[in-house]
């Protein structure tokens, strides 16, 4: 359920409710907005109505809540969350673009396009430090060297970070590290990962599961927040299909979806989403004009010798050409970039 508070409510109304809801054994959520506080309500197994809650004082309105997932929803939130990652913020007017290389190398590499991607305009670096691989084979990351080399590239560029994070385990060291959180495709219906994360309070990057539906998606998403975190941003990064011209079927329909059922602001993944450089850039313009809060894009300075995904890599100059591509889609669709 979702309590829509009166605009005259007082804090003491709105305590009064929490402790009604919590009495009842369920989990109060009070949501403050521009104009009126809302409380959401979770743990309700169908058995109490809005008749528990709608005469008390301050209470203008009980709404169920339709969906599965609840603190997602925009029946919850009716307004645009925005999440901050390292003082980016991400789901306001502007475009941000988060960029790096896929996976952190060495600190000469790293820093070098860090740089770069910082002088051609993208406000966030990524860079894996741990890599999950199909392949026990290929390069798995450098751990927390790594780590240790994207701090060391946040100091000389000021760009905050994002990585991931792979396992409980390993959480509170990336935590240490990263000004964000990344959660990949493979991990997404990873609960007991979502909920630790979500007891951080550090802003998730949730990537969509190579196969998961949008519910699934939004209700991985559910359980970062139902741990009291809701800095949750989400990731379209294609979907597995027939298709051969393409890595991944990027699925930017998502994109609108998103947006008419959930307030957490949504990012693109190009790279990951088709595999290949030369889609790289019509796609990251597609999902502008989809209406994409942001782009997460892969950028190396050798492509053809790196150790993860060269393929799919730009180099830094169709990087800046990726850049310019997108500053006037964004202007069309009442963004900045």
């Amino acid at each position: 359920m979702l309590i829509v508070m009166d605009r005259s409510a007082t804090g003491e109304d709105v305590g009064r409710v929490v402790r009604a809801a919590e009495r009842l054994g369920l989990k109060a959520h009070p949501i403050p907005g521009a104009q009126r506080t809302a409380i959401g309500l979770t743990g309700n197994k169908g058995a109490i109505g809005p008749a528990a809650f709608e005469n008390l004082p301050g209470v203008f309105e009980v709404i169920r809540v339709s969906h599965p997932y609840k603190l997602v929803s925009r029946e919850f939130h009716p307004e645009d969350t925005i999440v901050s990652v390292g003082g980016v913020e991400i789901g306001g007017g502007r475009i941000v673009v988060m960029a790096g290389p896929c996976a952190v190398e060495t600190p000469e590499q790293t820093i070098a396009v860090a740089r770069e991607v910082k002088r051609l305009g993208a406000e966030v670096l990524r860079g894996g430090a741990f890599k999950p691989r199909t392949s026990p084979y290929s390069f798995q990351g450098l751990g927390e060297e790594g780590l240790a080399i994207l701090a060391a590239a946040r100091k000389e560029t000021g760009l905050p970070v994002v990585t991931e994070v792979l396992d409980t385990g390993s959480i509170d060291l990336v935590a240490r590290y990263a000004d964000g959180l990344q959660i990949g495709a493979r991990n997404m219906q990873n609960f007991e990962l979502l909920k630790r994360v979500g007891r951080t309070g550090k802003p998730v990057l949730l990537k969509r599961g190579m196969s998961a539906t949008l519910e699934e998606f939004l209700l991985a998403a559910e359980y970062v927040l139902a741990e009291g975190n809701p800095n949750v941003v989400l990731c379209e990064r294609g979907v597995r299909t027939f298709a051969e011209h393409t890595r991944n079927t990027l699925d930017l329909s998502v994109v609108p979806a998103v947006e008419r059922l959930s307030h957490l602001p949504i990012v693109v993944d190009p790279s990951h989403g088709t595999g290949r450089r030369d889609q790289v850039i019509p796609m990251s313009c597609a999902a502008v004009a989809a209406g994409a809060d942001g782009l997460i894009v892969e950028v190396h300075g050798k492509p053809e010798e790196a150790l993860s995904d060269g393929p799919q890599a730009l180099t830094p100059a169709l990087f800046g050409e990726l850049m310019g591509r997108i500053r006037p889609i964004a202007a069309a669709v009442g963004r900045s970039a």
